[in-house]
Order: C-alpha cells, then structure tokens, then sequence
C-alpha cells in the first residue's frame, strides 16, 4: 500500500460541550494538520505540539505495541475530529514529535472510510455510497 495522508480538523470536544451549554463565549480550541491513515494503528495518534495546542488534559494511560517493542503511551480528552465532512468524537494517544499523525482503524471504521491503496487515498465504503454507515451483526 502507498503512503495516504489526509487532512484532519480537530477540536477539543470539551470546548464544543462548554460551548453548546453556554458556559463559556469562548471559541472552541481547533487545529487542521496533516495525518498519515495508518491501518496497522488502533486510534487516533497525535504529536504533543498538536494536544497542547488543543488544550487536552491527560486522562489515562495505554501500552501500545509498536515496532520497538510495547510502549506506554498517555491518553487525552477526546476530540471532535472531522475528515471529509464526516465527524466522530474519539480520546486521542501521544506518539512522538517527531513521527506523523496516525489516523488508525477505529476511527476509519467509525467514519466508514476505506483506503484506496491503488490510488493512495482515503474513500468512503463504496458498500455505503456516500452515506456514513455503521454495521451491526
């Protein structure tokens, strides 16, 4: 499969709450980078420099396995992410500076997106259509 990067927007979930009960007039926290579709990866992995412009606080922590072995990784507030007009709410796990944003399975499942690997891009389940599905069984 080919490298597929998408652009994500982010917005600290917690804002968006305070925001809709109106207990605060301040614009909810958000950002838009850049983030590799990994579907070897579970969740939602993001560089601190983009949790600490989010204003996430830590909440937990998860051991990862990666190339290197298992690693303790911490896990923040959830985020509003949003790719391609679809949006889902999910916790977000540190990874290091200086590796890319990793949009893993379980937000790609949720938002029913696929990876074209022929043409290196992210689309929606062409099962579904254009309409964002979940799946029951």
């Amino acid at each position: 499969m080919g490298k597929v990067v998408v652009k994500i927007k982010l917005t600290n979930q917690g804002d968006v709450v305070a925001a809709r009960r109106k207990l605060t007039t301040a614009k909810p926290r958000a950002v838009e980078v850049e983030a590799l579709v990994d579907i070897g990866a579970t969740r939602l992995y993001l560089k601190p420099s983009v949790i600490h412009a989010l204003g996430l606080e830590q909440v937990d922590t998860v051991i990862s396995q990666t190339t290197n072995g298992p690693a303790k990784r911490a896990v923040y507030e959830p985020v509003r992410l949003e790719v391609q007009g679809r949006y889902g709410n999910f916790d977000v796990v540190d990874i290091g500076e200086h590796v890319p944003n990793l949009l893993g399975q379980i937000p790609l499942e949720y938002l029913d997106f696929v990876v074209d690997s022929k043409n290196r891009k992210l689309i929606p389940n062409p099962e579904h259509g254009d309409k964002q599905m979940s799946e029951e069984y």
